[in-house]
């Protein structure tokens, strides 16, 4: 009887090997990236693409073991929800205030440490943000909100009530 089970098992993992969602690879320029509107210093890029852009972006950097399912399912869960609460190639899609309100997410995550997330960074070391880094960041995201702040409305900032 185990040896059954152990085959059937065997039969499923191996089956599911080919049942495989679309990568999030895609290439070109992103018009609605937020460095269309709101420049990013090169040193801050380099952190956002390093510790933030996997999952927040419209081009993941795929690591070696994407190739095992269900491992590549729970990636692309992780990718789904993180493009979902934030999606660095797709900002400017969102309202004058739900652009402002996601700058101050990114500030506050960071701050908070809840991003990365560790899950993350226990296999991308170098994604763990040092203090200047993080610094950079929150001077960025000020920089941001300072310039939408001179090019729309002070109310059109704030979420429309319902």
């Amino acid at each position: 009887m185990l040896k059954k089970i152990l085959l059937i098992v065997l039969i499923v993992l191996i089956g599911i090997q080919f049942i495989r969602p679309a990568k999030n690879e895609h290439s070109g320029s992103f018009p609605n990236a937020v460095t269309a509107k709101y420049p990013i210093p090169a040193s801050v890029n380099s952190i956002l693409k390093r510790a933030c852009y996997d999952c927040h972006s419209n081009n993941t950097v795929y690591p070696w073991y994407n190739h095992v399912q269900p491992v590549y399912w729970l990636l692309d869960n992780h990718i789904r929800n993180g493009k979902r609460h934030f999606n660095f190639d797709d900002f400017t899609t969102q309202p004058a205030w739900k652009q402002y309100h996601k700058l101050d997410e990114v500030a506050e995550q960071v701050k908070k440490n809840n991003m990365p997330l560790e899950s993350y960074t226990w296999i991308h070391k170098d994604a763990i943000l040092t203090d200047a880094e993080k610094q950079e960041i929150y001077a960025w995201v000020n920089t941001a909100k300072t310039a939408m702040e001179a090019q729309y409305p002070k109310d059109s900032l704030v979420r429309p009530k319902k």
